[in-house]
């Protein structure tokens, strides 16, 4: 945190000054409210993102929210968030009304939606950002008055509009509200389903990208991945991509019949060797690569995490840096 107060403060500096900025001088921020993907409930994936050119964030899914914001905050992720005094709120509920400015869900799995809709009774007004089919899958599915009561703007029944389900059109950039980010959606193959990679830029055109459940192009049968490594390809050769979170969920002695839209650390490498093909050989060196998503396993043995980590840092012939965040890490990009 030191070094984020340190680069804040030679942004204003510059800005007081009307110095021009380096667009090396800012990037991104996450913490990471839920890291796994699967069983484990009160731990499932989500990322809070924002620009180091704002204080407001978004939710890249929403597997685990208020759970997720009580352990970062017992971590020390949200050292310097000031609750005003006057707030009748907790510092946990000040972030989930105040400072998350909208969700950007990538698919309407369970896993990736839990946190969002059992926290939605004390949420406060926001955006759902999505691809058509994803909030058409939380509409039908959740906000329906059978799962749970609609928090929604459209759908079944009386709608208590807290949500507003914003469509985004693939392979286009728009704003999201109360950020300085803009988001570009790409879909994804999940086992035959649509899931999303997203792609947030700010200010100075600094991105990040994020990604939902994915299979490998080859097993699915798709070139999802593809277009979406062609549309990043700029952003590296000048660059500008600070991160990437993608998920692993499973090891390399997982099958490829056994994957149902996942990647293990061999089809991770094939698709990032794809990225470095496009952008130019060494384009990849010292890019920080967040892995998600790791199953949590219930047999007994060695940790999935330890392997999957073993097995990324055994291929890695790119030289990117694998970052596997727990419950509640705050990460600066």
């Amino acid at each position: 945190m030191d070094m984020l107060k340190t680069k804040l403060a030679v942004l204003v500096g510059c800005l007081s000054l009307g110095v021009a900025i380096n667009a090396s001088a800012a990037g991104f921020e996450t913490v990471t409210l839920g890291s796994k993907g699967g069983i484990q409930d009160g731990n499932l994936t989500a990322f809070m993102l924002k620009s180091e050119l704002d204080d407001n964030y978004v939710l890249l899914d929403a597997g685990s929210v208020v759970n997720g914001l009580i352990v970062s905050e017992q971590k020390g992720a949200f050292a310097d968030v000031k609750v005003p005094e006057d707030s009748k709120y907790t510092k946990v509920g000040y972030l989930l009304k105040e400072k998350i400015k909208g969700y950007l869900i990538s698919h309407a799995h369970l896993d990736h939606v839990a946190g969002m809709i059992i926290s939605s009774p004390d949420d406060s007004h926001k955006p759902i950002y999505g691809l058509a089919s994803t909030n058409e899958g939380l509409m039908n599915n959740y906000f329906n008055w059978s799962a749970w009561p609609n928090f929604g703007n459209e759908g079944n029944g009386f709608k208590l509009s807290k949500y507003t389900y914003t469509d985004l059109t693939q392979y286009q950039w728009q704003a999201v509200k109360g950020t300085t980010m803009q988001v570009m959606a790409m879909p994804l193959s999940h086992s035959g389903g649509e899931s999303t990679a997203f792609l947030l830029k700010d200010t100075q055109g600094d991105v990040f990208a994020y990604f939902g459940d994915t299979g490998p192009d080859a097993v699915e049968k798709s070139d999802a991945l593809n277009k979406v490594w062609s549309a990043l390809t700029p952003f590296v050769k000048q660059g500008q991509l600070k991160g990437i979170v993608i998920e692993v969920s499973f090891t390399n002695e997982t099958p490829d019949k056994a994957l149902f839209g996942h990647l293990t650390p061999n089809w991770l490498m094939k698709e990032l060797t794809v990225l470095e093909s496009m952008a130019g050989k060494g384009s990849l060196k010292g890019l920080d690569v967040v892995v998600s998503h790791i199953k949590y396993s219930l047999k007994k043995g060695e940790d999935p995490q330890v392997v999957i980590k073993r097995q990324l840092d055994a291929a890695n012939t790119l030289g990117v840096n694998f970052l596997f965040p727990a419950q509640g890490d705050a990460l600066t990009f």
